[in-house]
């Protein structure tokens, strides 16, 4: 069954377009951005076989069918930082590099950075004004602050590096060409910086370390800055547009807040930062939903499908926030888990606990005009205007 990729992901109606797209067998064909020919998989437990059988590699080099930096339109000179991404690795690179960085996202490590976070997310809402974006004045702001201190990069560069990360998720390849490079140069020159001058900051820290290239600080350094906003900005715009379409739910839950913690997990298995996963490519030849995929083939794991499995999950259409926190796939899952979860998970809970805490009645600024999602992987909101009462 081949179905259209493309349309779900640049459609203005995006849940009803992925359900769709999701529909019928767990294993479909589909085409990508670029024309290649390309794997969807949405059922749960065949996403699950994905993401934990060794026979899917997420190294794009291990395959010849998909030019992945090419697609995402990443000129030549800096695809390497990207294309050695800490989620484009196979152990035991991948077990290697994880190891250097996993101890600064530890659960123990996040309960002690909750007090700034919450600092942060006070001072965010003190300065929000009766009219005000959601998506440029909280999701974006609080998540960049808590990575740009816990990586080191100093906040006055936050518009720069900003701009060039939106620019890459853009269509047009000059914005893309400019974005990238303007990442790498920058994160080169940040390194050079905390060699001369190291502080008590991670990408210090990395520096530190002999056994890593200096292209290995880079890719890790830019997975971290730009994976470590991308899930926390997402959820907060979905998650409060889901409760200012669902006044009842929303009261609810204003009236409750020691029930923020498993809405959160619902936001996550609802309306997740990601619809789609990393691309994996099979090694040999693989049997996966009654489909039998060749060896170096592209795989794409749709987790919108998996979270909304009803084999799975019980009405998995609905939004119930006190489902609790379910087997969701919102961090994805096996050795690729997410590394920021649990410092996500802490941004969320305080910015929803606050938001609603201070405004139980905030409702949308202009609710005849329907939100705009980006096109693309990710589940952002271009923008989400609120008044706050």
């Amino acid at each position: 069954m081949h179905v259209d990729l493309i349309s779900a992901l640049t459609s203005p109606d995006r849940d009803a377009a992925l359900e769709r797209l999701c529909a019928g067998s767990a294993v479909k064909t589909a085409t990508y951005f670029d024309g290649t020919p390309i794997h969807l998989v949405s059922g749960y437990e065949e996403v699950m076989q994905v993401l934990t059988d060794p026979r899917f590699s997420n190294d794009v080099h291990k395959q010849t069918k998909l030019d992945l930096s090419g697609a995402a339109g990443l000129p030549e000179d800096v695809r390497p930082y990207f294309m050695a991404a800490l989620g484009a690795q196979d152990p035991p690179d991948h077990t290697r590099l994880r190891r250097l960085v996993s101890r600064e996202f530890t659960f123990r490590r996040v309960e002690r950075l909750r007090p700034r976070i919450r600092q942060i997310a006070d001072e965010l809402l003190d300065a929000l004004p009766q009219e005000t974006d959601i998506v440029a004045d909280l999701a974006y702001p609080l998540p960049i602050r808590v990575i740009c201190e816990l990586l080191g990069v100093p906040l006055e560069d936050r518009e720069r590096w900003q701009q060039w990360s939106r620019g890459m998720g853009g269509p047009d390849l000059e914005t893309v060409a400019a974005g990238s490079r303007g990442l790498v140069a920058y994160i080169r020159e940040l390194i050079a910086a905390k060699r001369a001058n190291p502080g008590e900051d991670l990408l210090s820290a990395l520096v530190a370390h002999d056994e890593l290239t200096e292209g290995e600080i880079a890719s890790l350094a830019l997975s971290i800055l730009l994976a470590g906003h991308e899930t926390t900005v997402a959820v907060i715009s979905a998650g409060v547009l889901l409760l200012l379409t669902r006044p009842e739910q929303r009261e609810r839950l204003a009236a409750a807040p020691d029930g923020v913690a498993d809405a959160v997990e619902e936001f996550l298995r609802y309306n997740g930062a990601a619809d789609v996963g990393v691309f994996r490519f099979t090694l040999e030849p693989v049997e996966l939903g009654g489909v039998t995929i060749p060896a170096g083939e592209p795989v794409m794991p749709l987790y919108f499908g998996a979270n909304r499995d009803p084999r799975t999950f019980s009405q998995p259409s609905e939004l119930r926030l006190d489902r609790g926190r379910s087997d969701h796939l919102g961090f994805g899952h096996g050795i690729h888990y997410c590394l920021g979860a649990a410092l996500a998970r802490a941004e969320l809970q305080i910015v929803f606990t606050e938001l609603l805490r201070r405004f139980p009645d905030l409702a949308l600024a202009h609710p005849e005009a329907p939100p705009t999602w980006r096109p693309g992987p990710a589940r952002t909101l271009d923008s989400l205007p609120v008044r706050l009462f």
